[in-house]
């Protein structure tokens, strides 16, 4: 029972490291670098719902759709005063990769100036759990991974079937090209943005939700969503599930071995052992450079 208790547990962790990895694959996709925004949106979400819901007392649904809101606007200022001059001015993706650090720093240390370092909670009344063959699964971790789940689904039509779906994939596959079309690049980067934040928000809130909130909880979600990613192949947006379903479960089946204090020191083993054996991750595929070398 144990171990199907420790199997559940993966799948609810997945659900968030799903989200966080398509977050990022997004982004990746189209401006080509790994950036670490999704972890300040991730805990912007969860501190504006909370002070929405909490502080404010506005009503739950409402609150929530507003910490969204702060949260696009979030990403949006991000890329506007960080990643576009630098885009502008050919900025290399090492330094894209380290603005996003900053970002990241800044956003949690605003977070940190405004409520502390102390652990806040939505303090939702415990709920009666599920009994599945001896494990237990409560109605809010029931709901995390359905949300978690449709939202892979309506991302997959919407890459598929909508106009701004296939602008995305054309800009992610040939800007230059994408933009010969008469598709806008700078728009369509934005929007990108925009639904990456939206991801990582929704995932931020559920995880507040679910668990308590505290100012540097983006930095294990970091990790946790760039690992998925890898694992799942980076860049494939419909990976991420993969990906983050696997660290998931592997973390914590792995903490059934040993101590519970190693379970972020699994996922990092796992990242360096797919970058050093499949860098293309378990759906993606070999590019010419890495064929030939």
């Amino acid at each position: 029972m144990a171990l199907l208790q420790l199997l559940l547990n993966g799948i609810i962790a997945g659900s968030i490291y799903a989200l966080i990895a398509a977050s990022f694959s997004l982004i990746f996709n189209i401006v080509k670098f790994m950036d670490l925004s999704p972890g300040a949106t991730f805990v912007v979400a969860a501190f504006s719902a909370y002070s929405f819901h909490i502080l404010l007392s506005i009503p739950f649904i409402l609150a929530i759709l507003l910490a969204l809101v702060v949260t696009v606007i979030t990403a949006l200022l991000i890329n506007l005063l960080v990643y576009k001059p630098l885009r502008k001015r050919g900025a290399d993706p090492f330094t894209l990769l380290l603005s996003s650090f900053g970002v990241f720093l800044t956003v949690t240390g605003i977070i940190l100036l405004i409520f502390g370092a102390e652990i806040h909670t939505f303090g939702l009344p415990i709920a009666k759990g599920y009994d599945l063959f001896g494990a237990i699964i409560t109605p809010l971790q029931v709901w995390l991974v359905i949300i978690s789940v449709l939202l892979f689904v309506v991302l997959f039509f919407f890459m598929k079937t909508t106009k701004l779906g296939k602008a995305m994939r054309a800009v992610a596959d040939e800007k230059q090209v994408a933009a010969t079309l008469g598709i806008n690049v700078e728009k369509t980067t934005t929007k990108t943005f925009v639904i990456s934040a939206i991801l990582a928000g929704i995932a931020g809130i559920l995880v507040g939700l679910e668990q308590n909130i505290e100012h540097n909880m983006g930095f294990a979600v970091i990790l946790k969503g760039i690992t998925a990613s890898v694992v799942g192949g980076i860049g494939n947006v419909s990976a991420a599930l993969l990906g983050g379903f696997l660290i998931g479960i592997v973390e914590n089946v792995g903490i059934w071995y040993l101590p519970s204090g190693y379970k972020d020191g699994i996922a990092f083993v796992i990242l360096i052992l797919f970058l050093l054996l499949r860098p293309q991750g378990i759906l993606g595929t070999r590019t010419r450079e890495e064929t030939s070398g």
